[in-house]
């Protein structure tokens, strides 16, 4: 198939475009940059061997360009990662994440339905179970009530989609809920590469190991968990990307729409992430305790056996996998790309 990857110069696109590639698809991007770069694009092409990957640089916002992109190019299928993702800027910031993320996506479902590209794989998030009833969370959980404006966007996003294939069963949506992806490609020449001041955990701590960060801040000690630090279902994101791959078989069986959790299972506090971290690779990474965040829940991870089952895809990689990886990425580009 040849997808339109939206978001695709960023941490999760870059990684699924090499998965695609392998799988003997192919790719168009468009990213608008604006948290992520075209040097991780250069880098795909040379880890999968091909000249190029097709790349427009535009907001899926812009009606026109995203026009021509599919009236230049048969698109298959479009696998949508563009948005803004962090979830304790969306609490300071809450109109820009409805207005980039809701907006772009209704841009992105008008053209794809006008170009009768009526196939799409959503990057959707934990987060839409809010305060989740059920541990480990299954796709049967019912939705939450979000405790954040960016897990809203998600929420009703996905509401959105699956209105739309209701209303025409010539769609096929695969939402994917993530849970938390962490680590980077095993060469080191792709990772996560955030601008600023890093919004997630692991990049923070790789920051703080290469020397830009002095300590990290560790949100609240004070959970009802193991440590008293919150616990996630921390993901390496190769196993995510392969996770899309898996996914376009829903595309292939006109399958409609189906839901995914796309996780390991398992839950780690943010200390265990820590300590993990500090264990192997033999680095010690200072921290604070600080206030918890606005938005931040317990504990969230998943059951992720439907994906098994349906797809055949389970994640391969481990905590110690995750942690190595993230540091090999950074170590070897320390100021990112």
């Amino acid at each position: 198939m040849n997808i339109l990857v939206t978001g695709g110069a960023g941490f999760i696109g870059s990684h699924t475009l090499i998965e695609l590639y392998k799988a003997g698809h192919t790719a168009v991007v468009v990213d608008n940059l604006y948290n992520s770069s075209e040097e991780s694009l250069r880098r795909v092409a040379q880890l999968t061997g091909i000249d190029h990957i097709p790349f427009v640089k535009a907001d899926i916002r812009d009606r026109e360009t995203l026009e021509q992109i599919f009236a230049n190019n048969h698109l298959d299928a479009c696998i949508h990662f563009a948005g803004l993702k962090a979830v304790g800027e969306s609490v300071t910031k809450p109109l820009e994440y409805y207005e980039n993320n809701m907006n772009g996506t209704f841009v992105l479902l008008d053209v794809m339905r006008r170009h009768n590209c009526k196939n799409i794989i959503f990057s959707s998030s934990a987060t839409v179970y809010g305060d989740p009833a059920i541990i480990p969370i299954t796709e049967d959980c019912p939705k939450g009530q979000c405790t954040n404006p960016y897990g809203q966007t998600k929420s009703m996003l996905e509401q959105v989609m699956m209105d739309l294939q209701q209303s025409d069963t010539e769609w096929n949506v695969v939402l994917l809920r993530y849970f938390n992806p962490i680590g980077a490609h095993p060469s080191g020449r792709i990772g996560e590469n955030p601008n600023g001041i890093p919004n997630n955990l692991m990049p923070y701590i790789t920051q703080v190991a290469v020397g830009k960060r002095e300590r990290l801040g560790v949100f609240g000690n004070d959970y009802p968990t193991h440590d008293g630090t919150g616990v996630r279902d921390y993901i390496h994101v190769v196993d995510l990307a392969m996770a899309h791959v898996a996914a376009l078989q829903v595309v292939e069986r006109r399958q409609g729409l189906a839901i995914y959790n796309i996780g390991t299972g398992h839950g780690y506090s943010v200390l265990d992430v820590v300590n993990t971290f500090m264990r192997v690779n033999n680095i010690i990474i200072p921290y604070d305790i600080k206030p918890r965040r606005a938005g931040d829940i317990a504990t969230c991870y998943c059951n992720p056996k439907k994906a098994e089952r349906e797809l055949g895809w389970k994640a391969r990689y481990g905590l110690d996998d995750m942690c190595r990886d993230s540091w090999n990425w950074q170590k070897n580009n320390p100021d990112g790309y």
